[in-house]
C-alpha cells in the first residue's frame, strides 16, 4: 500500500501543472471565461475523473483536461470561431456523449483501426506545433506583424524569464524530478513579482467558484449543424489521446493482459468519455488520461489505489485561485513549449519518402497550427489520404473504414462551409 500511495503522490506532482495551465488557457483574453471558475472546473475534472479511473477502471492513471484540446476550445472555437463559451462547453458535453457510445460498443475498435497511424501521428505533431506557437506568443517571442502576419517580438522581461524557466524545467526533467514544471512556473512568477511586472496576490486562498462556469453550458445551443465538425473533432482527438496513452503506457509498464492488450481498456475509455462529458458540465475543455501517469507507475503504482491517492491530492487545489491568478501567462509558456516538443515526436512515425502517405500527414501537421484548428487538419488529412492513394493506384491499400472517414470528412467540410 505504501508503494501505491507514493506512486499516487508522484503522479499528482508530475501532472499538477495542469491546475495552473488549463485555466490560464481557457480564460485567455477574448474567451470571456473567468479564471477562478475555470480553475475550479479543472480541479473538479481532475478529482472526480481520476477517482473514477481508480474505483471503476482500477487503473493507475491520472485524468485531467488535455493539452491541445484546451487550446482548440479557447482559440479555435471561442476566439476565432466566435462560439460563445457556454455553447463551446455544450460541444464538449455532446462530444463526450458520442465518445461514451463509441467506447461502450465494438465501434471503438472499428474507428481505431480505420484511422491511419500516419494521420494520428501527424495530428499529435500538429497539436504540438500549435501549443508551441501559443507558448511563444505568450512569451513575446512571436508577435503580430502587418507585413508577414507574424514576426519576432522584442526581447523583454517575458522572453528572459521564459528562457530561465525553460532551462530549469529541462534541467529538472532530465533528472526525472516531479517538480520540474512547477519549479519553472514558480521561478518565472517570482521573477515577475520581484521585477514589478505583475502584482503578487493580496490573498493566497479563496473558496471554490461554483457560480461562474459550473453547469453554465448551453446544451441545446451546441446542437447546430455547423458545430457538428467541431464535435466530431473533439471526440476523435479524445479517442486518439486515450488510445495512445493507454496502449503506450500499458506496453511500457507491463500493464497488459494475457493477450498483450492494455488491461481494462474498455473501462478506461469509458472513464475518459465521462471525463469529456463531465468537463462540459463542470466548465472545462475535455479531460483525458494523462501520459504523465507513467511517472507514478514507474514508482510502483499498479492498481486503482494509485489513482485514488492522486485524485485526493487535487482537492486542496480548489482553494488556490488567488495565487494561481497572480501567475502571468508567460510563466506557463515553458510548459506549452515542452508539451509541444513531446507531442511533436510522434511525427517520426511518418514515412516521408512515400508521397501518398507524406502529403496527407504533412497537410494535417501544418494546417492545425496555421488555421488554429485541429478540425481542419484531421478532416483534410482523411480526405487526402484516400484521394492520393487512389491517384497513385494504391486505392486498395485504403481500408473501408478509412474510405468511410474520408466521405464523412467531405460531408463535415460541406456542412461547415455552408453555414
Amino acid at each position: 500500500m505504501a508503494r501505491e500511495i507514493t506512486a499516487g503522490i508522484t503522479t499528482f506532482l508530475t501532472m499538477s501543472y495542469i491546475v495552473l495551465v488549463n485555466p490560464s488557457i481557457l480564460s485567455t483574453p477574448g474567451t470571456g471565461m473567468p479564471f477562478s471558475g475555470a480553475l475550479t472546473a479543472t480541479v473538479l475534472v481532475c478529482f472526480t475523473m481520476t477517482l473514477l479511473m481508480g474505483l471503476y477502471a482500477k487503473l493507475p492513471f491520472g485524468v485531467a483536461p488535455g493539452m491541445g484540446l484546451n487550446a482548440f476550445f479557447a482559440y479555435t472555437l471561442v476566439i476565432n470561431g466566435g462560439v460563445p463559451w457556454p455553447v463551446a462547453l455544450g460541444i464538449i458535453f455532446w462530444a463526450g456523449v458520442i465518445f461514451l457510445l463509441v467506447s461502450a460498443t465494438p465501434l471503438r475498435e472499428r474507428i481505431a483501426l480505420a484511422i491511419p497511424d500516419t494521420i494520428r501521428a501527424a495530428t499529435a505533431g500538429g497539436i504540438g506545433l500549435l501549443l508551441t506557437f501559443i507558448g511563444l506568443q505568450n512569451a513575446g517571442f512571436v508577435a503580430a506583424n502587418p507585413a508577414t502576419m507574424v514576426g519576432v517580438g522584442p526581447i523583454d522581461h517575458r522572453v528572459v524569464l521564459t528562457l530561465a524557466g525553460l532551462l530549469v524545467m529541462v534541467w529538472l526533467s532530465r533528472r526525472n524530478n516531479p517538480f520540474a514544471y512547477l519549479a519553472g512556473i514558480a521561478l518565472v512568477t517570482a521573477g515577475g513579482w520581484i521585477g514589478g511586472w505583475v502584482a503578487a496576490p493580496t490573498a493566497w486562498l479563496s473558496a471554490p467558484d461554483f457560480s461562474s462556469v459550473f453547469l453554465k453550458l448551453d446544451i441545446w445551443g451546441a446542437l447546430k449543424l455547423a458545430l457538428v465538425p467541431a464535435m466530431i473533432t473533439v471526440m476523435l482527438t479524445d479517442l486518439f489521446d486515450s488510445l495512445s496513452t493507454f496502449i503506450g503506457v500499458a506496453q511500457a509498464a507491463g500493464l497488459v493482459d494475457d493477450k498483450g492488450e492494455p488491461r481494462n481498456l474498455r473501462q478506461g475509455l469509458i472513464v475518459d468519455s465521462f471525463a469529456t462529458l463531465g468537463a462540459g458540465l463542470f466548465g472545462s475543455s475535455s479531460g483525458t488520461a494523462f501520459v504523465e501517469s507513467i511517472a507514478g507507475i514507474r514508482m510502483g503504482g499498479r492498481t486503482g489505489l494509485t489513482a485514488v491517492v492522486t485524485a485526493f491530492c487535487f482537492l486542496p487545489c480548489l482553494f488556490i485561485a488567488p495565487l494561481a491568478a497572480a501567475i502571468p501567462p508567460y510563466a506557463t509558456s515553458g510548459v506549452l513549449i515542452l508539451a509541444g516538443v513531446s507531442m511533436f515526436q510522434a511525427i517520426t512515425r511518418v514515412p516521408f519518402d512515400r508521397l501518398e502517405v507524406a502529403v496527407p500527414a504533412f497537410a494535417t501537421l501544418i494546417l492545425i497550427p496555421l488555421t488554429f484548428s485541429i478540425t481542419q487538419g484531421i478532416l483534410w488529412g482523411f480526405i487526402l489520404h484516400a484521394a492520393l492513394h487512389a491517384v497513385v493506384g494504391r486505392g486498395r491499400a485504403v481500408t473501408g473504414g478509412a474510405w468511410g472517414l474520408a466521405a464523412v470528412s467531405v460531408a463535415l467540410l460541406v456542412i461547415e462551409h455552408a453555414n
